[in-house]
């Protein structure tokens, strides 16, 4: 019984490691984020710091917050009814960033030349709120993006949504939790989206967590004390009912409870009649995030998966 325990506080610390290494990818970020949409040549001109041949439109502000903004990253040629991917940076619930190189780089270079548009997201961050706040604004993100996709290509209803770590934790509340989807204001309300990629999250039942002695003290921070946030926040609570399709992405290299809690959840969802599945991967935790999109198995995987909730084989 104590072994358990002390794999599970290694888990936790392990996951929590990665925080150190987000915010080390601060110093590869664009010296400048502009705003504003551009284009970068194919030589990458004077922004050689992003990717060439593409289009952007950064800092687009979804909310009045000054964190409750995105960036997007379109084809060079402008494309008509395009695949969107949201993509939201973990950092355990109290930092991180959107343009972090392991967030952007590998994935738009894979995937928005073959004409789908990437947009990575900022969010609110503890302390300021909390985690079910913190997913709040990425659905709020979500529903303002979809009704604003024409601009960039985009079709509203091909929208793929993605998260690391903290952020894998984020969207997978979103997808299971009704409550948050509906305290986003009608206006910018998501609408249905394809399906949900959860990248290594270890946060599947929060309540769980919490009421283990041996827990890392940052999930303290993130959650606080009081049980009925935890229950909001627990995505295996939360779910309810049949969701979209999920992939959950786990590290075989992290200690049982991350694939383990990734299968509990994916059992559930299978159990209300959703198509969902866990994609373990020989990577370390933060590998999980910036290799994908790079020539690999595990990109295959992601990118079969994706393929298959947009031409509708996977429902």
């Amino acid at each position: 019984m104590h072994f358990s325990r002390f794999k599970f506080l290694f888990a936790l610390l392990a996951m929590f490691a990665c925080t150190v290494v987000d915010a080390r990818t601060a110093a590869t970020r664009p010296a400048a984020s502009p705003t504003g949409k551009f284009c970068n040549p194919a030589s990458g001109g004077k922004n050689n710091s992003l990717p060439a041949n593409m289009c952007f439109q950064f800092n687009v502000a979804y909310g009045s917050d000054p964190l409750q903004k995105f960036d997007v990253y379109m084809p060079a040629t402008l494309p008509k009814n395009a695949p969107v991917i949201v993509m939201v940076h973990g950092g355990g619930w109290y930092q991180g960033d959107k343009t972090d190189t392991p967030v952007v780089t590998n994935k738009v270079k894979k995937w928005v030349p073959a004409g789908t548009i990437f947009i990575s997201i900022n969010y609110r961050l503890v302390p300021k709120v909390n985690p079910v706040q913190e997913a709040t604004d990425v659905a709020m993100a979500l529903g303002y993006a979809q009704r604003n996709a024409a601009q960039w290509g985009g079709d509203p209803n091909k929208f793929i949504l993605m998260g690391f770590s903290a952020g894998a934790h984020l969207v997978t509340l979103v997808a299971s939790s009704p409550s948050v989807v509906q305290s986003v204001p009608t206006n910018v309300r998501p609408l249905p989206w394809l399906g949900t990629i959860s990248l290594d999250s270890a946060a599947y039942d929060v309540t769980e967590i919490m009421t283990n002695p041996y827990h890392d003290p940052t999930y303290d921070k993130a959650f606080g004390t009081d049980p009925k946030l935890w229950a909001a926040a627990s995505p295996m609570t939360q779910l309810k009912g049949r969701i979209a399709p999920y992939m959950a992405v786990c590290s075989s290299r992290e200690p049982d409870e991350y694939c383990t809690r990734a299968q509990d959840f994916v059992d559930k969802a299978l159990g209300y009649g959703s198509s969902a599945l866990v994609l373990p991967e020989n990577l370390e935790h933060n590998d999980i995030n910036a290799t994908l999109g790079l020539p690999s198995d595990y990109t295959n995987q992601v990118n079969a998966f994706m393929a298959g909730i947009t031409s509708g084989t996977i429902r």
